[in-house]
């Protein structure tokens, strides 16, 4: 019975291929967090989101604020990240002056993003864009 419940964990994993990966390029909102015994927390509102750039399997990953008229704040504070293909995994590799770690990337679509780091923890991500709250008339970026 395990080794069938394994089979089918495993062949229901998404298969990531190279051209998925611009599919990271752009703003994530953390909806929530899946801890190693399934407890979750939900996220309703983020202060901030994760802004992807990823060009060639290497790139950025920076902490960006949304405002009130739908443009963002952005911090000095990134990561650079690469793109790793290991089999029929594929993982971030992030590295900073301080640390270096990985997620694997769990699925990827246009709109949805779950990664897991090495203490088996779940994020998950929407796309996010900006949003004027203002209703100024202006057009977003």
């Amino acid at each position: 019975m395990i080794l069938v419940l394994s089979f089918l964990f495993v062949s229901c994993k998404q298969e990531i291929k190279p051209d998925d990966i611009t599919k990271l390029n752009g703003y994530w909102e953390i909806e929530k967090v899946v801890f190693d015994k399934g407890e979750e927390k939900d996220y309703k509102m983020n202060e901030t989101f994760d802004f992807f750039q990823i060009k060639n399997n290497k790139g950025v990953r920076t902490k960006v604020m949304p405002q009130f008229d739908g443009t963002f704040l952005t911090t000095d504070t990134f990561e650079n990240v690469s793109v790793r293909f290991a089999g029929e995994q594929v993982f971030l590799d992030y590295k900073t002056k301080y640390a270096k770690w990985s997620e694997e990337i769990i699925s990827l679509s246009d709109d949805k993003l779950v990664v897991k780091n090495p203490q088996k923890i779940e994020y998950h991500y929407k796309k996010a864009g900006p949003v004027n709250l203002l209703d100024d008339g202006e057009k977003t970026k």
